[in-house]
């Protein structure tokens, strides 16, 4: 089933807080979910469908229905990490092509700032899974995974730090702009590779942040956007994946990012030079490159070349990207921050980025991400949305 066009992005909204020790996990979703439905005009009585990931606690929308009092005939709670978010969009687009529901409520919150978490310690979630009985005794940490990636990227293709350091930088000069992201100092590339290695070849400010935080999203039928007061934002086209591990036959230097980017521009009716903004999932600076090239901007292997020189800088470069300062720079909370990439998109499509960072006629943008280890199991998910 297409869902070109079937489906609008209502309301969208990201909560403030970047450290939340007075606030439960379940609290953070409900004031996201009441901001994002006053955003598009709504409340939580017209909501009959409601998408949530592994980040919302107990069993997911079953408690999380409960404590918001929805009354539902649709829910979701597909988790496939960082780009869930990314997905239940389609999800939703899907549900109300369907006629399963009509305004759908996508939620995400998380405290792992507040926790303690860290991408430098050993992953424990998916434990199970049938093959890492042999991976988790060597203490498989996030960052690791990324590091593996980066360095093949490099042996290969002759990607360098510097190159990598770009990406960092332009979302340094994207943040500072943004009031509530973490980290507002535009910084260089000589502070970039500067700073302290994490996993070789990765250094800190390769990194994203760690924060507490939230946000939320509002999918409806046509019918119901068209008679709403905000602008119209036209979910055109979605393609998800999974790659994994494949019996050890491992090629790092691809995301299933190649199967989900080309689905996507294809329903779309679109192509990668006609998106004028991108939302790139960015838990690492190595993240957006990989995906870049593996979602069509640029060829494989000149991801580095691509994002050099200031390329994703708005009002600079070719391909702004997260210009509210991205998981590099302004938050990354619940470890699943792909919700974030949509709601920068939708600001950009209805002309309500910051004015220093919102890209002229701005009427296609897409979001994307993957969920898991780059250099292990994930998935991705990409998503093109138009101003109508």
């Amino acid at each position: 089933m297409s869902i070109k066009g079937k489906a609008y992005i209502a309301g969208a909204y990201e909560h403030p807080t970047r450290l939340a020790k007075d606030k439960s996990v379940a609290q953070l979703h409900a004031e996201a979910a009441l901001g994002a439905l006053r955003d598009a005009g709504l409340t939580k009585a017209d909501v009959d469908g409601y998408f949530c990931a592994g980040d919302a606690p107990g069993l997911g929308p079953i408690a999380m229905v409960d404590y918001m009092g929805l009354t539902l005939k649709h829910y979701d709670s597909t988790d496939v990490g960082g780009c869930s978010y990314i997905a239940h969009v389609a999800h939703a687009a899907e549900a109300i092509a369907a006629g399963k529901c009509k305004v759908a409520l996508i939620t995400l919150a998380g405290r792992p700032r507040s926790e303690g978490h860290s991408g430098a310690t050993p992953r424990m979630r998916g434990a199970d899974a049938p093959d890492t009985q042999w991976e988790f005794p060597l203490g498989v940490a996030t960052v690791n995974a990324y590091a593996m990636v980066a360095a093949r990227h490099m042996h290969q293709f002759g990607t360098t730090a510097e190159q990598l350091a770009w990406v960092k930088v332009a979302a340094s000069h994207h943040a500072q702009y943004n009031e509530h992201a973490m980290l507002r100092d535009v910084v260089t590339v000589e502070q970039v590779v500067g700073s302290p290695l994490i996993a070789t070849p990765l250094h800190r400010l390769d990194c994203c942040v760690v924060s507490d935080g939230g946000g939320a999203l509002v999918v409806v039928a046509p019918e119901i956007a068209k008679s709403l007061k905000r602008p119209l934002v036209k979910v055109l086209g979605a393609g998800e994946s999974i790659k994994g591990q494949m019996g050890g036959d491992v090629d790092l230097t691809y995301s299933a990012g190649v199967r989900s980017g080309p689905a996507a521009f294809a329903e779309a009716g679109v192509k990668p030079g006609d998106i004028k903004y991108a939302s790139i999932y960015d838990s690492f600076t190595i993240t957006v490159v990989v995906q870049l090239e593996d979602i069509g901007f640029c060829e494989k292997g000149q991801g580095g070349r691509f994002v050099a020189d200031g390329n994703l800088i708005s009002g600079v470069g070719k391909l702004p990207f997260n210009t509210d300062g991205g998981g590099l720079c302004n938050n990354h909370p619940a470890n699943r921050g792909g919700i974030t990439k949509v709601i920068e998109a939708v600001r950009q499509l209805r002309g309500e980025a910051h004015p220093k960072v919102q890209v002229p006629n701005c009427n296609l943008a897409l979001a994307h991400g993957t969920g898991g280890l780059l250099g292990s199991r994930h998935g991705a998910a990409t998503l093109i949305m138009e101003r109508e």
